[in-house]
């Protein structure tokens, strides 16, 4: 059942949620005696902040323009320096390849040595 609703009276029933979020969670947070109590308040106003995020975000977004900021940010990447392992001459995915497989090895007879370990001392 499909009900037709106007954006204004949308945008009014967010806002009444937002609004209804504040003022429970600012109600809980005022009669809670424990810590617990005042966390889930704290939640409720979290909740209600995030509303009013998204309520705000059209406006935010013509207002600061922020289809030209977010691709920029969205850009931003982490180029880590290859290590002395990649400055040899290898590539790195080979390097990578070889590194897991000798830490797996090296992982292996740890663990070889532990048990033949645990053995010696449960036997003696």
């Amino acid at each position: 059942m499909d009900i037709p609703i106007s954006s204004r009276d949308f945008r009014c029933l967010q806002l009444a949620c937002v609004a209804l979020g504040l003022v429970a969670g600012s109600i809980i947070i005022g009669v809670s005696i424990s810590k617990a109590a005042a966390a889930v308040g704290g939640i409720f106003i979290g909740a209600a902040g995030l509303g009013l995020l998204i309520l705000a975000y059209p406006f935010l977004k013509s207002r600061f323009n922020l289809d030209h900021i977010l691709p920029t940010i969205g850009s931003l990447r982490i180029h880590p320096q290859p290590g002395a392992d990649h400055g040899e001459g290898r590539s790195s995915i080979n390097g990578n390849k070889e590194g897991a497989r000798s830490s797996l090895s090296t992982v292996s007879r740890t663990l070889e040595k532990l048990k033949a370990g645990g053995r010696g001392t449960g036997e003696g």
